[in-house]
């Protein structure tokens, strides 16, 4: 996608993998629909586009929406719960954090997968990236009336399902190390004494790699099953390391400087209430391309 860094399109390139990810669910899908947009956008004609931005928001949704309607066949035959594709986010701004939390966080994902395709494009455009309902009935072609009763659908929908988690930067980062610690130490204790009594691990290995195929619950019977899989034989050389994923602090489980697994979680009074554990080996490309980019940066800068 090289192009005139003052071209419409690489000026509001986040905007629109923004729009595409959060509506897909999956960095590759997300980039692959920009790709087609872009192919879109350098054959029409200017002259033509009155407004770059709101072709291109056009472009990308529709597209986004064609792709979402096939997936969701697939998603139904998917061999275990299905997860968003994970994203690294780099930011020491606490305010952008929250704001990334809030939008691209794998639990907020996890509740936008629940929506109607329809309904999570009006979401995202309306309560993600602020449009009117008149802008987002012109790029979906329906009614204003209709576009503000989806809104209000999604919305109800959306708030009724999401989590509310209330640990600050400091207790995130201090829970975060103890885990680490207890899980590479093999101390059951440690781990189960982090783990709220209700918590649920969900892992979404897709059929490619050996997963639990049902959300596992219970302090007990979560710790033991992830210190199962540390002291599995296949996983001999895995390390967890504490990285940025979807804007809050998570890990990576790492072999070397290739992510093979990305854990998210919601931590409440303290403890980890909910696990998210990313295997699928398809879905953890777009983490190893972010790495690979980023040691080949840090060469260059030694």
């Amino acid at each position: 996608m090289q192009d005139d860094p003052i071209d419409p399109f690489v000026a509001h390139r986040r905007l629109l993998f923004g729009t595409a990810y959060q509506m897909l669910g999956t960095v590759t899908d997300a980039e692959d629909v920009l790709q087609d947009a872009w192919i879109k956008w350098h054959e029409v004609d200017r002259d033509t586009v009155t407004h770059p931005k709101a072709y291109l928001v056009r472009t990308v949704t529709n597209l986004a929406l064609n792709r979402l309607t096939s997936a969701r066949a697939t998603r139904e035959t998917y061999v275990g719960p299905w997860l968003p594709e994970p994203l690294l986010t780099t930011t020491t701004d606490a305010a952008e954090e929250t704001e990334m939390a809030d939008t691209v966080s794998t639990a907020m994902l996890v509740v936008l997968e629940t929506l109607g395709p329809v309904e999570r494009a009006v979401f995202v455009l309306r309560e993600v990236f602020g449009y009117s309902h008149a802008e987002i009935a012109g790029f979906l072609d329906r009614p204003e009336a209709t576009i503000r009763q989806i809104s209000h659908r999604a919305r109800s929908h959306v708030h009724a399902r999401r989590p509310r988690f209330d640990a600050d930067p400091a207790t995130r980062s201090e829970i975060t190390e103890k885990f680490m610690a207890a899980a590479q130490g093999g101390d059951v204790n440690a781990l189960m004494e982090l783990l709220a009594p209700e918590v649920t691990l969900w892992n979404d290995g897709g059929g490619k790699i050996t997963a639990a195929r049902r959300p596992l619950s219970g302090p007990d019977h979560v710790a033991r099953w992830l210190l199962g899989v540390m002291a599995k034989p296949i996983s001999a050389g895995i390390y967890l390391e504490s990285a940025y994923i979807n804007g809050e602090l998570g890990m990576l489980a790492k072999i070397g400087d290739f992510p093979v697994g990305a854990l998210t979680y919601d931590i409440r009074d303290g403890h980890i209430e909910n696990i998210r554990f990313q295997v699928n080996p398809d879905k953890m490309v777009g983490l190893q391309q972010q790495a690979a980019a980023g040691s080949a940066a840090e060469s260059v800068g030694d």
